[in-house]
């Protein structure tokens, strides 16, 4: 299970995630940005991830399909704004594809990833939201239980690697 950091948000429209991941680095990388490994953990259980497509650089368009129990699928589109092979992705929804605005756009998504040593990651995920309604929505959405609850399942996959 991954172990829990406490990293304050750096405003009011920002959440924050940051975990000790036990795998390595580039295993975490992998699950971000290979569709394959992202349909594996990217929705809290018992939500699934049925479909996954992604063009890894700056720029490039993403898409995320979550499915509740239910089997009603959320899409999520978006575009990564900075890649750093193996330590930086940068993406947001405020665009669809190819600069596109999005009919809403939400947030935007800082991830990094750092050596901690003995093959685990520092792992911290920064989401900044365009309001801090919008903060608060993404809050009681279940924000930190759901995104806690994937870092476990992206910890689980990339230890397989």
């Amino acid at each position: 299970m991954t172990t829990k950091l406490d990293i304050a948000p750096s405003s009011d429209r920002e959440l924050v995630l940051a975990r000790i991941i036990d795998a390595p680095r580039e295993n975490v990388y992998r699950c971000w940005t290979e569709p394959k490994l992202v349909t594996q953990w990217f929705a809290p259980k018992p939500w699934t991830t049925p479909r996954a497509e992604m063009d890894v650089r700056t720029g490039g368009s993403s898409l995320v399909v979550m499915a509740g129990p239910d089997g009603n699928e959320f899409p999520n589109p978006g575009v990564f704004l900075e890649v750093v092979p193996g330590r930086k992705i940068v993406l947001t929804d405020a665009y669809t594809k190819a600069w596109e605005p999005s009919e809403k756009p939400f947030m935007t998504v800082v991830l990094t990833f750092e050596d901690e040593g003995e093959g685990k990651t520092r792992y911290i995920a920064r989401v900044a939201h365009w309001s801090v309604t919008d903060r608060e929505e993404h809050e009681k959405m279940g924000f930190h239980e759901g995104w806690g609850q994937c870092a476990d399942q992206l910890e689980e996959v990339a230890r397989r690697l």
